[in-house]
């Protein structure tokens, strides 16, 4: 669903994103961690085509329409621009798929996206009143009534509370088993252990470590990375991620 070779981005002389080579199968829920600046951001706008870049991307070489029937893209940044009510905005993520109106398939993701978020109950309210975590659930069911095969999502859980952090990862988490993929970029260790079926490390730009979440979030790899030193236990609810001090 996605593959990247050597894919790079440059400022001047200076590469944000480093030959970075990966790819993304159907079943995978695969999370970018690494520090502020590692080049997350960067690497999934760059897989999409946003930026210009060195080496390939699968996503990069589709037009515009191919791509976004292939692939959702939530952006770091929310932002609504017009007070239209929720269901309204929801089925702007229809767009790729649309003909001359909305059809009953397209009524019908529509709501798929709403019951996802638990939405059902803010279908009337217009968008730009709720609260910026409102605000967040709703771009996400957008992205959702998009039914694409891949989802790229940058920091989709970022300021969120915490029941509507565990809720949307595990709605990723079900599109991947259901067999579509997600790759998000996460802060938070233990929902990117919890949720995610491999985790990819970035750091300077460069992929430290991808696997297993056991095998990436090491204590070495946190240090070495992040600076942290880092409590990890396996528990009945999953793996749970801490970190406790500095190393540097």
């Amino acid at each position: 669903m996605l593959a990247l070779s050597n894919l790079t981005v440059r400022r001047g002389d200076c590469p944000v994103v480093d030959r970075v080579t990966l790819t993304v199968g159907p079943g995978e829920f695969v999370g970018l961690i690494g520090p502020n600046g590692a080049g997350k951001t960067t690497l999934l706008r760059a897989a999409l085509g946003f930026l210009a870049h060195e080496g390939e991307s699968s996503l990069a070489r589709l037009t515009p329409r191919e791509r976004a029937r292939a692939v959702a893209f939530l952006p770091q940044a929310r932002e609504i621009a017009w007070p239209v009510d929720v269901e309204t905005l929801v089925a702007l993520g229809r767009a790729p798929h649309l003909g001359r109106a909305m059809g009953v398939e397209d009524r019908a993701a529509v709501e798929r996206a709403l019951q996802r978020m638990g939405l059902e109950g803010y279908r009337a309210r217009v968008a730009t009143a709720l609260s910026g975590g409102e605000q967040a659930r709703v771009l996400i069911a957008r992205a959702l009534a998009q039914e694409t095969p891949l989802l790229l999502a940058d920091e989709p859980v970022a300021g969120l509370d915490p029941e509507s952090q565990i809720r949307a990862m595990q709605v990723f988490q079900d599109l991947a088993a259901e067999g579509r993929a997600v790759v998000a970029s996460i802060h938070d260790l233990g929902l990117a252990a919890r949720h995610c079926t491999r985790l990819v490390l970035l750091a300077r730009g460069q992929v430290v470590a991808d696997g297993p979440p056991a095998a990436v979030l090491t204590a070495e790899n946190m240090a070495a990375v992040f600076g942290v030193r880092v409590f990890y236990a396996e528990t009945p609810e999953g793996p749970v991620v801490q970190p406790l001090g500095v190393t540097r």
